[in-house]
């Protein structure tokens, strides 16, 4: 099939694509705007070696799996809901909570969701102040040139997780063009036997059209349906 012929199923069909592109916009905008909003609060924490050992700087990124491992157990859980008096068990908190390291940087990110905005920043911060806090006593312990220091980078900073309703409508728009154009060449395949025109003539049979018999209108046939009545009282007439 050329691309013309595309282009011609999809202009006929247009409509069709059109319909379905609104209607799941419009779902998809109406399920997001029915979902109660989940703010994220993020904050970063950045380690540095007592010194600019190749060693040292490698036991570091190795121990950031284990820092990770650390900040969200359930002994700074229970910490962290005992400082804020959150009422919910720990596995609860847990689940609301994750972290991602960064090798390059030395650097730890936590991330915090709640539907309160304000709860969701201060349980990041409170889980990185308690992680400090436990680093902090552990270089206590160290030889100064082993030590790791842990930096709380910056104030928890609380956006919208989610509905992401601009990025829902839009996905939701996209998959009703697309739904549109399936059901658009669906519905040619269904008609491609049907013989409307000369040009489908010649596809099916292989052999050139030289003419055709016009279509005649009602008010065309008019005429002809009386002469006919006319000539059957005629005939009827002599029997």
């Amino acid at each position: 099939m050329e691309i013309q012929a595309y282009f011609k199923i999809l202009w006929k069909r247009g409509w069709i694509i059109i319909l379905l592109a609104a209607i799941t916009a419009v779902s998809a905008y109406g399920f997001s705007k029915m979902q109660t909003p989940e703010y994220k609060g993020s904050v970063t924490l950045h380690f540095r070696p007592a010194r600019a050992d190749w060693g040292l700087q490698n036991a570091a990124k190795g121990l950031l799996p284990s820092y990770r491992e650390f900040i969200t157990n359930d002994t700074t859980a229970a910490e962290v809901i005992d400082r804020l008096r959150l009422d919910m068990p720990k596995d609860s908190l847990l689940a609301k909570v994750t972290t991602s390291a960064d090798e390059a940087t030395f650097a730890i990110q936590i991330d915090a969701r709640d539907h309160d905005p304000k709860v969701a920043g201060d349980i990041a911060r409170i889980f990185a102040e308690v992680f400090k806090e436990g680093q902090d006593e552990w270089n206590q312990e160290q030889d100064k040139r082993d030590q790791v220091e842990v930096y709380i980078w910056n104030e928890a900073r609380i956006g919208l997780f989610k509905p992401r309703t601009k990025i829902n409508t839009l996905a939701g728009g996209i998959f009703g063009v697309m739904l549109g154009v399936v059901i658009a060449f669906f519905l040619e395949w269904l008609e491609s036997d049907i013989v409307r025109t000369a040009e489908d003539v010649e596809r099916h049979v292989g052999v050139a059209v030289l003419g055709s018999i016009p279509a005649i209108t009602s008010e065309e046939a008019a005429p002809v349906r009386a002469r006919r009545k006319r000539r059957w009282a005629f005939l009827k007439s002599f029997k």
